[in-house]
C-alpha cells in the first residue's frame, strides 16, 4: 500500500526542499549582492549581507573596460551552433544504435563515453597545432567545432536511451506505408522525441556556454565567448570581487534565464521513459 501523505510530512518535505534549494542557489544570490558593492564592501569582514550601499558602478565600469554584447553574441553563437550540429549528426546516429543495432553497438557507445574520461588538457598540444595550421585559433568556426566534438558523446547518449523507449512498431507500421528512413527520422521519430530532444539540446547549450578550458585556450579577443569575459577580471594583481561579480552576473543572466522558463520542459525531458 502506497504511505499516506500527511500535513506534518508534506510541511517537513517542502521547508527541506526550500532549504537545499537556497542551500544550492546562495553562491549566485551572494555573487549577484557582491555585484552591486564597492570593492571595499566585497572585502569586508564580517561580510554584509543586504545592509550595504547598492551602487551599479561595476556594471558600468565592466562595460566600459569590455565589450558586453560581443562576448555575449559569440557566445550565443557557439553555444547554438555547437548545439545545433552536435543534434545534427547524434540524431541519426542514436537512430542507428537504438532501432538497427550491430553487435559491436555497446562497444561504439561505451567507446565514445570513454573519450569523456580524459582530461581536456591532454589533447591540448595536438589541438593547438591543428587549429593554429589550419587558421582556427580565436574562431567561432574553431570553438563550434571542438565543442561539438566535446559535447557529441553526451548527446548521443541522451538520444539513444530516449529512442530506445520508443515503441518500434509505429517506425515499422510507418515503413510498411512506404516511409523512407529521412520521412520515417523527420515525421515520425522526431515529433515522437521532441521531450528527449528538447532537453538534450538545452542540457548540450547550457554545457557549452559554460566550457571554459577551451575558449580561454582557443580564443583571445575576436571569437572570445562570455567565460574569456569573466576570466579578463583576474589579474596578477589581484582579484577585483566586486567587479567580477558583476561581469560573472552579466554572463550567467541570459542562461539563467532560459533555464528558468525552460525547468519544466528540461525536468520532463530528463525524466523521459523512467515511468512507465
Amino acid at each position: 500500500m502506497a504511505r499516506k501523505s500527511t500535513t506534518q510530512r508534506v510541511v517537513i518535505s517542502t521547508i527541506g526542499a526550500w532549504f537545499f534549494g537556497f542551500l544550492i542557489f546562495f553562491p549566485i544570490l551572494w555573487m549577484v549582492l557582491a555585484s552591486f558593492k564597492t570593492e571595499l564592501e566585497a572585502f569586508a569582514i564580517p561580510p554584509s549581507f543586504l545592509f550595504f550601499h547598492w551602487t551599479t558602478e561595476n556594471y558600468a565600469t565592466v562595460q566600459e573596460r569590455s565589450d558586453y554584447f560581443h562576448h555575449a553574441m559569440n557566445s550565443i553563437i557557439i553555444a547554438g551552433g555547437s548545439t545545433l550540429i552536435a543534434l545534427l549528426i547524434a540524431v541519426p546516429a542514436a537512430w542507428s544504435m537504438a532501432f538497427s543495432p550491430t553487435k559491436r553497438t555497446k562497444d561504439i557507445l561505451l567507446w565514445m563515453l570513454s573519450t569523456k574520461m580524459m582530461p581536456p588538457v591532454g589533447v591540448l598540444v595536438p589541438i593547438y597545432l591543428i587549429y593554429k595550421t589550419f587558421g582556427l585559433l580565436d574562431s567561432r568556426i574553431g570553438l563550434v567545432f571542438i565543442l561539438c566534438l566535446g559535447n557529441l558523446p553526451i548527446v548521443i547518449w541522451m538520444l539513444f536511451t530516449y529512442f530506445k523507449e520508443i515503441p518500434r512498431d509505429i517506425l515499422e507500421a510507418a515503413r510498411m506505408d512506404g516511409a523512407t528512413i529521412g520521412r520515417e527520422l523527420i515525421y515520425v521519430l522526431t515529433p515522437m522525441a521532441i521531450p528527449g530532444l528538447a532537453s538534450t539540446m538545452l542540457l548540450n547549450l547550457i554545457l557549452a556556454w559554460n566550457e571554459a578550458f577551451w575558449t580561454l585556450n582557443l580564443s583571445t579577443s575576436e571569437a572570445a565567448p562570455l567565460t574569456v569575459f569573466i576570466a579578463s577580471y583576474s589579474s596578477p594583481e589581484g582579484l577585483f570581487w566586486a567587479k567580477l561579480s558583476a561581469a560573472s552576473t552579466l554572463a550567467i543572466a541570459p542562461i539563467l534565464v532560459l533555464g528558468w522558463f525552460s525547468q519544466k520542459q528540461l525536468v520532463r525531458g530528463l525524466t523521459f521513459g523512467a515511468v512507465k
